[in-house]
């Protein structure tokens, strides 16, 4: 487009941002404030695709519900589709307006949680594809308590997530930060409680390998919810809380 041919100041070698780019005109200032509202309403929108999906990824699973596991599987492609085009519009604003400071952070930040939030809707494919696996079998006796549970927790923390970087709410990301904990502990009880199991039916042998990739997948979605605090945490207060 036209402003790629824009011409590159010349390095003087000082401290960003330099006068050059200053003062920045009311009219771009307003634009950008446009770009970077975009991409934060598409990352909420993303957001909200994946919070709808794992609860009806888990729903599928512990209803036998094989009818409302393939719809989960194309929503699947709808969220890569949604990453793309997220992708794409913070590398163009992060290459047209060449942000500072926080306005970069907050890009990155965008771009960050879109990986997350994709990578969340790769594992709520997997639990719908174990859905439609068990679809075939009698339910058990418990209607998989422990599954739907653990399901209900991690939709939480993607509601939960997804609410604070709307509100910029640290205290509200510290708080589902926390709440990976207890997804963790059920994860390792029902992978325990597995390992204990008699298998005589080969039936229940499939339905445990089910359980046991749906326990995996739904913890991982903790994570990634998890993660997607870290990255408002990055964003208000510029630290990477990742790995501390």
């Amino acid at each position: 487009g036209p402003q790629s041919s824009m011409a590159t100041p010349p390095d003087t070698g000082e401290a960003w941002p330099r006068p050059y780019f200053r003062p920045m005109s009311r009219h771009i200032s307003e634009q950008f404030d446009a770009e970077l509202e975009r991409v934060r309403l598409l990352m909420l929108e993303m957001g909200g695709l994946v919070e709808r999906q794992v609860r009806a990824a888990v729903r599928a699973f512990v209803t036998h519900d094989a009818a409302l596991a393939a719809e989960v599987q194309v929503q699947e492609r709808e969220l890569n589709r949604l990453e793309v085009v997220l992708d794409d519009q913070c590398v163009r604003t992060i290459a047209l307006r060449q942000p500072a400071a926080r306005d970069l952070r907050v890009l990155v930040s965008i771009m960050k949680v879109g990986t997350d939030l994709e990578r969340a809707g790769d594992e709520a494919e997997r639990v719908a594809k174990m859905a439609n696996q068990v679809s075939r079998l009698t339910p058990p006796a418990d209607r998989y308590a422990d599954v739907a549970r653990m399901g209900q927790l991690v939709v939480n923390m993607c509601h939960g997530a997804m609410d604070a970087f709307a509100r910029l709410n640290l205290e509200a990301a510290y708080e589902v930060m926390a709440q990976d904990a207890e997804v963790d502990a059920l994860f390792s009880s029902i992978d325990e409680s597995l390992s204990k199991a008699d298998y005589q039916d080969p039936r229940e042998v499939k339905r445990s390998f089910c359980i046991a990739w749906v326990a995996r997948s739904l913890e991982r979605i903790g994570d990634h919810a998890k993660n997607v605090c870290e990255h408002l945490v990055y964003q208000i207060e510029g630290t990477d809380v990742r790995h501390a």
